[in-house]
């Protein structure tokens, strides 16, 4: 019988949140543990797994990314948005590209992703993180598989906030293309926030766990063991003309912290808005 795979890693205790790290990552039963990032240093995150987004980047937000806003510290990544102006290098008053035609950012923030470094077909993806509620926020836990461009690459979230006429929600959703490669279809869960803050009030104040179960035959999303979405994947997946299934390719991992546009109007007296995440685990059956 095989036994549990036990990986060893030191853990630094988190005083300034009462949160300790367990000494321990044990794999669940079945699996074992094939990458993790614990967050164990000071200052940047690891270059040999996570790349930084530069600028912006999609949606219309508001941020511009930019790899000082996320440092390692304590056991946590904190990935932290500022309200702050910085000049865009590529501005371009006549252009219709919005990440043009912009003068400047009023905010900066940060998302910081595994392309090309920690990309993984199907597991058990563990991500356990407190995340920033006040208006204006959009954070997420998001995968995107390497080949061909978006949707038809295929999306998983595995966690986003964001309000929804301006309602708050969690939301846990798969993405790819239709027969039309330029039009996403989605497979969405959306969860008022409120079913959770009724339960405990100060859910906002806690760290939570997200996870994905993904195999050849769905993709399971959860928080906190409560199953949120499931996407079967026995259906037609590819859209017109695509080569590989979206959700049978590696994927790799995004973090980002995200304002304005689904995140709602900045609440400027919230700011600077902290995104902590104490660690992200992947496993792989045996």
């Amino acid at each position: 019988m095989k036994q549990t795979i036990i990986y060893t890693i030191c853990i630094a205790a988190l005083a300034s949140c009462g949160v300790n790290k367990r000494a321990r990552v044990t794999a669940p039963e079945g699996y074992r543990l094939v990458w993790s990032d614990e967050f164990n240093i000071n200052g940047a995150p690891d270059s040999a797994s996570w790349r930084h987004e530069i600028g912006f980047s999609r949606n219309e937000e508001l941020q511009w990314y930019q790899p000082d806003n996320a440092t390692c510290r304590d056991g946590l990544l904190l990935i932290t948005a500022r309200a702050e102006s910085v000049p865009n290098p590529q501005f371009a008053a006549e252009s219709r590209d919005w990440r043009k035609n912009r003068q400047q950012a009023d905010f900066t923030s940060s998302c910081i992703k595994t392309v090309g470094k920690r990309e993984f077909l199907y597991g058990r993806f563990e991500i356990r993180a407190r995340i920033p509620t006040a208006s204006g926020s959009w954070p997420a836990i998001w995968t995107l598989g390497r080949s061909m461009p978006w949707p038809a690459n295929g999306e998983i979230d595995i966690m986003e906030y964001y309000r929804i006429k301006d309602v708050p929600h969690i939301l846990a959703n798969t993405a790819w293309a239709g027969d039309n490669t330029r039009l996403s279809l989605w497979d969405s869960a959306t969860i008022p926030f409120a079913r959770f803050t009724e339960r405990d009030p100060a859910w906002a104040d806690k760290f939570h766990v997200w996870r994905m179960d993904w195999d050849e035959e769905a993709i399971r999303l959860y928080l906190d063991d409560e199953l949120l979405n499931e996407t079967l994947l026995s259906g037609n997946f590819d859209g017109s003309g695509a080569r590989v299934h979206p959700f049978r390719q590696p994927h790799y991992i995004l973090l980002n912290l995200a304002i304005g546009r689904n995140g709602g109007v900045p609440d400027l007296t919230a700011f600077p808005l902290i995104y902590e995440v104490d660690y992200v685990r992947v496993f792989q059956r045996e």
